[in-house]
């Protein structure tokens, strides 16, 4: 993996801190969540430019579950997964979901399962 300097970080504009004690970085417009996605981002751009892979996407929302009203009258919110990064696999063919993972919560490890049961692998970097 990449690895990038603090001072280099600064540089390019560190955003600030997340709920998780991430730095946030913004580079070229695009805000990252942590340093390790935006080293994770270089790392995918270089393989992009060399032909290894494309229709690479960042922040894809993945819907787990549709919104829906219950039989009593109260309304949910789809339940919404999003990947850090999603792409397609010159050699394979196959499209690759990446987390960039610091922190396993509760709630991703679920939708983690639930995307697993539709065949939709959330591979973690």
């Amino acid at each position: 993996m990449v690895r990038i300097s603090n001072k280099i970080a600064q540089e390019l504009g560190f955003v600030g801190k997340s709920k998780y004690n991430n730095n946030k970085v913004k580079y070229q417009g695009i805000t990252f969540d942590s340093k390790k996605e935006f080293e994770y981002y270089l790392i995918l751009k270089d393989k992009e430019k060399r032909g290894l892979v494309f229709n690479l996407k960042r922040q894809v929302p993945l819907e787990i579950q549709p919104a829906f009203t219950d039989k009593t009258g109260v309304k949910h919110r789809a339940i919404i997964y999003k990947a850090d990064f999603v792409y397609t696999d010159r050699l394979t063919g196959k499209e690759r979901y990446i987390d960039v993972k610091g922190f396993r919560t509760e709630g991703y490890k679920l939708k983690k399962k639930l995307l697993a049961y539709r065949n939709i692998i959330i591979e973690e970097v």
